[in-house]
Formats: structure tokens, sequence, C-alpha cells
């Protein structure tokens, strides 16, 4: 047995389940964290658990990371039992390991965590028709719904400054002026559109200072393949990947859904011709996503929707015009000039967006009420 395959059976035999270890295999397509499918039997019946053993590179507060996780889920749980739902399936649940604990350190100091598999229901990559798009709004915006008593400035940061675009611009900012990698020449039109956007990157934080944009529960990686759809009935099920739970905005939430579930060419296309907001698509979003948050939003919030999805697009070109000019040492790149194709693609849709900017703010306001 490998020392990767010692460690796994280490950490499934440190949490309370059910039953005797059967197996453990690779399951999912997730980037950060190695997920395993956690199979176990006692008298014949079969109990299935999510086994994770988390990034903590990526993440280097675990502790943090975890107490977010647990307080989340289980004001989540409370909050699905007294709508009459089903807590099992309709979040996730911690399972603790043998002492009590919501994870587990092993012998080299790898961090692992468990949850009750969810079962008869399935995550997708990509938007497979218009439907699954409005049950991604749904779920978001039932997830702000649901959490809009939760206390927000107690959670932990565990990415500080992650969309604080006035933050982020500084940094783009010292990547210019120091140009390690002579590349600055080159992408003159890129950095001139970002500075010519400089005066709005700061508006959310400073309408939060004033006290008119409130403090949410944000889930920071609001895409698709991050929401449950239920196998029989179509519907969306429950939110995962909670890593990047924070305190942030749901106008940030619901803009990067937009700007990835909206943009009519992939991430990285270089035919920028290609490059548009679907309007129909960020209808059907925004339908989605204001019923299922039933009215708790503010009036504030839902005006500034257009203004996350702008904002979201822009701080993500922006971020990857950063990693270009750095030397690409943070986003996986698989051709010469990758992460600036992204860039420019960013801008494309940040440009259409102001140009469809009415248009936007009337299909906000059509499903404010």
């Amino acid at each position: 047995m490998s020392e990767k395959e010692v460690r796994k059976m280490e950490a499934a035999e440190a949490f309370a389940v059910k039953g005797q270890v059967k197996s453990c295999e690779p399951y999912g397509s997730g980037h950060i964290n190695l997920t395993f499918r956690l199979v176990c039997e006692e008298d014949g019946q079969e109990y299935v658990y999510i086994l994770q053993q988390m990034n903590h590179d990526v993440f280097r507060d675990i502790d943090g990371l975890m107490k977010n996780v647990k307080g989340v889920t289980s004001f989540l749980r409370r909050q699905i039992l007294e709508n009459h739902g089903d807590p099992d399936r309709e979040t996730l649940n911690l399972v603790p390991t043998k002492d009590g604990k919501d994870y587990y350190q092993d012998s080299i100091g790898n961090y692992w965590r468990a949850y009750l598999f969810i079962d008869r229901a399935t995550c997708y990559n990509l938007v497979e028709k218009e439907e699954d798009f409005y049950q991604s709004g749904k779920a978001f915006g039932r997830f702000q719904c649901l959490l809009a008593d939760y206390p927000a400035d107690e959670l932990t940061e565990t990415i500080p400054d992650f969309h604080n675009t006035a933050a982020r611009f500084l940094t783009f900012q010292k990547a210019v002026e120091e140009d390690v990698m002579g590349r600055a020449a080159g992408v003159q039109d890129e950095i001139r559109f970002v500075r010519e956007r400089e005066k709005d990157m700061s508006l959310a934080y400073d309408l939060q200072k004033e006290g008119r944009l409130p403090l949410r529960v944000s889930h920071n990686d609001t895409k698709l393949n991050n929401i449950m759809i239920d196998d029989a009935t179509g519907q969306a099920l429950c939110i995962i990947d909670l890593d990047t739970i924070m305190p942030g905005f749901s106008i940030f939430d619901y803009g990067d859904s937009i700007r990835f579930g909206a943009n009519t060419a992939q991430e990285d296309e270089r035919d920028l011709s290609k490059v548009s907001l679907s309007l129909p698509l960020f209808e059907i979003y925004t339908r989605g996503f204001l019923e299922g948050s039933e009215g708790r939003l503010t009036e504030t919030e839902t005006d500034m929707l257009p203004y996350g999805a702008r904002m979201m697009t822009l701080e993500c070109g922006m971020r990857f015009l950063t990693d270009y000019l750095q030397g690409d040492t943070y986003f996986h790149t698989s051709r010469e000039g990758h992460n600036l194709d992204r860039c420019r693609t960013q801008f494309a849709l940040v440009a259409d967006m102001e140009r469809k900017w009415s248009q936007m703010k009337d299909i906000v306001k059509k499903y404010q009420g």
C-alpha cells in the first residue's frame, strides 16, 4: 500500500462513521482538495460518505475555515428544518471524528474532513439547458435567504481581500510598475482599460462603510458545478464547496455567476467577436436569484446587481492581466499568452455589459418587486 493510501485509510478510520470501511475511491472533479467516496458496511447495510483531504497550501487557516463551515451548515440545517425541508440532503452535514472534532489531522500533518454523502443528485460542469442556469440562480438566491440572519462578521476571511477590487487594483498597479517579465509595453490598451475604471472599484466597500450595503455570508465560488441538482426533480438541492465562505456581498456572488454563466464564449476565447453578455441567460439567472432570495435582499442590493456582474468580470480580467505581467505564477496556463487571452475575454465582456447597461437594469427592475 502506498504512503497516500495509508494516510487515506488512516483518515477514513478516524471519523465516526457507521460500520467498517469497505472502499474509498476518488470522486468528483475538484482541483483544490482531494475528494473520495467512502463506503462503509454494517450488517449488510451500506453507508456512504464524502472524505476530503483539504489543501492547506491554499487554505492556511484550517481551523478558521472549518469553524466557518460548521457554523454555516449548522445554521442552514436549523433553517431547513423550520421550513420542513430535508436537512440531510439540502445542506452539507459534517461527520465528526471519533473524538468529537470537526476535522482530523493525520500523522504527517494533512487535514481531513467527512460529510454525509448526498445521493440521487448530480453536479454539472456546464449549463446543458437554460433551466439549469435558472436553478443555479434560485439556489444561490435561496442561500442568501436562508443565511440572511447569520452574523457574517463572525466568519473568518479564509482568503483576505478575495473580492476587494480596490486592493486587487493596487496589486495590479505594482505589477505594471515592476514589469518583471517586460510585458507591459505590449498590453497598454489593457492597462488603460483597467485604469479608466478605477473610480468604480471601491463603491461596494464605500457603501458598506456608510451602512447602505449589508455584509452577507458570501460563497465566493458561485459556479453551476457547486450546486447539486436532484436527479428526480431537476431542482437545485444543495450548495457545496464551502471553503471560500466569508463575509462579503450578495452582489458579488450574483455577479460571478453572471460572469461565468452568461458569457456567450469560453473564458479563454481568442476571437473576441464571439464574446458577449447573453441577455436571455442574464434574465433567467436574475429571475431565479431574486425568486430564491424571497425579498430578503435590500433595495440597494438589488439595484446593484448589474454592478456586481460588471465588477466581478473586471476584477477577474484584472487578475488574469496581473498574473500575465508577473509571469503566469498563479493561474495554470496551457499555452503562451493564455492569461492574456483570458484577460481580453473578460474585458470584452465588461465592455459589452457597459453597452447593455440600461437593459441589464431594466431586467433587474422587472423582477425586483
